[in-house]
């Protein structure tokens, strides 16, 4: 009798089979975890940005708080920070978070006009694309408490039944 070399047709369909179930099990582990960490990067985002505008407003008490996210960075996103910084471009955060997109969620920003000065903001961190990059959208005011909504994003104004976070 000859010697059989490699393997049969059903080795290797029982090898394939194998590995599409490991696969099944893992891929949606998987984007839990790209969606948790997506999050998590937005409300770090939406805190940032609270540090960033008390910072501004603490240096420019003229103009208050920013009248746009933009001008809370350095002036674009690939832009380095103008030496020294100005009301326009406070270089607070990095210009990737001031353009408004990063890490799966989209910020808004709206500031509050009180006579000359901008006397409150509101910021809102929601997912690009709900239900794959994130399932919680984030906002924050003046008082910097960020809140969350765990289902439709938001508007620039929170609504009131957001959860503190």
């Amino acid at each position: 009798m000859r010697k059989q070399k490699g393997f049969s047709l059903i080795e290797l369909l029982i090898v394939v089979a194998i590995i599409l179930i490991i696969a099944a099990i893992a891929i949606p582990n998987l984007l839990r975890a790209r969606i948790a960490a997506n999050e998590s990067a937005a409300a770090s985002g939406v805190r940032t940005i609270n540090t960033a505008e008390v910072s501004y407003n603490s240096a420019y008490p003229t103009v208050g708080y920013s009248t746009t996210l933009a001008q809370l960075g350095p002036g674009g996103v690939a832009a380095t920070c103008p030496n020294p910084p100005a009301f326009g471009t406070a270089c607070l955060i990095d210009g990737v978070l001031a353009a408004g997109v990063k890490g799966g969620y989209t910020y808004g920003y709206a500031p509050v006009v009180g006579g000359a000065l901008n006397t409150g903001y509101a910021v809102s961190a929601d997912p690009t694309t709900a239900n794959q990059t994130g399932v919680r959208s984030f906002c924050s005011f003046e008082d910097a408490v960020v809140r969350y909504t765990p289902s439709t994003p938001l508007t620039a104004t929170c609504p009131p039944a957001t959860l503190p976070l």
